[in-house]
């Protein structure tokens, strides 16, 4: 419950509300407005809206038990006048093997472009860009497993220290709120070994998608030394000589790099739907899977079944067969 409560407390402040003593109704009725307007941005399904919704209104639930409250604010229908339905309001999109394939192959050529210098983009940020594409249509992994959640704290985004390339693993923070295990094909394999040669990563905790933003550059290193940096510094060459990891990219980022590069590579998509987003891909992973009779395969690639403890230490070896199976299934 905490990131969502966090949240709330965020709102609170935001709103000039130092207690709940203060909340009314229509306070929580601008709250769930919040919570939809996510949901409209594609930051939330509908129904995890609904869900932190209801973790507030339990915590307010306490404070009336607490004597803090006489009624609880958010147990008004008022309140939920502006929450979204209580199901997933996101289009069900899954990326089709042409659309994946047409992705994938614009994300290499880009990388040889901008290797060239025949496009203005910068060499790390192509490889930077053609990892993210890789490693959600490979792996089928989440959004908020790879990039920064700046609504949850502790979601910081990937880190070279989570990725083994020797065990072909890397370990995400799934949404169990714990580590998971997840293999690496021999794309996704290719792809972040590539990177890594390219990026340099100087400590295990540099992210493997680093943002570009000065901003927050400045902000990093002004952070672990409380001495802000000149402006016109060469704060990349000062982050790596102090050692100072910068922020990941956000998840907000990363869907805007997806709708980048579904836009440049001209691939056509059906009704109103704007780009191919990250959830896309990890449906489409999980279909593919099943529709081919590899309904078990598609379950551990996806992560649906939590590893018990007792198996614990086997989760790497579990992981690297789960990923030589998916390459099996492809070839």
């Amino acid at each position: 419950m905490r990131p969502a409560l966090n949240e709330f407390s965020s709102f609170c402040h935001e709103e000039g509300i130092d207690s709940v003593a203060e909340l009314d109704s229509g306070d929580c009725r601008e709250y769930g407005l919040r919570l939809r307007e996510r949901t409209i941005d594609g930051d939330l399904a509908g129904s995890t809206a609904n869900t932190y919704f209801r973790y507030v209104r339990a915590f307010l639930s306490f404070c009336v038990r607490d004597e803090q409250l006489d009624t609880n604010p958010a147990d008004t229908e008022r309140a939920e006048e502006f929450l979204p339905e209580d199901r997933p309001t996101r289009d069900t999109q899954f990326w089709t093997p042409e659309q994946r394939k047409q992705l994938l192959s614009y994300a290499d050529e880009r990388v040889r472009m901008a290797r060239e210098e025949t496009i203005d983009v910068p060499l790390k940020r192509a490889y930077r860009d053609r990892t993210i594409v890789v490693l959600l249509a490979e792996l089928g992994v989440r959004g908020a497993e790879l990039f920064r959640d700046r609504n949850d704290d502790d979601r910081h985004g990937l880190r070279w220290g989570d990725v083994d390339l020797d065990n072909r693993t890397l370990e995400v923070y799934g949404k169990s709120r714990a580590y998971e295990a997840v293999g690496l094909t021999d794309r996704a394999h290719n792809a972040l070994s590539r990177l890594q040669r390219v990026h340099e990563p100087p400590t295990d905790d540099w992210p493997v998608f680093p943002t570009g933003h000065t901003a927050s550059k400045y902000q990093a290193v002004e952070d672990a030394t409380e001495e802000r940096p000149e402006p016109g510094s060469d704060i990349n060459l000062i982050l790596r000589e102090q050692a100072i990891a910068p922020p990941s990219i956000t998840k907000e980022a990363g869907r805007q790099i997806l709708k980048m590069l579904t836009s440049e590579a001209g691939i056509e998509l059906e009704g109103d739907q704007e780009y191919l987003k990250p959830h896309g891909a990890r449906r489409a992973l999980g279909a593919e899977l099943y529709e081919q009779g590899h309904s078990e395969l598609a379950q551990a690639a996806l992560r649906h079944k939590s590893i018990e403890t007792t198996h614990e230490a086997y989760s790497d070896i579990q992981a690297a067969d789960v990923a030589e199976s998916i390459d099996e299934v492809r070839e």
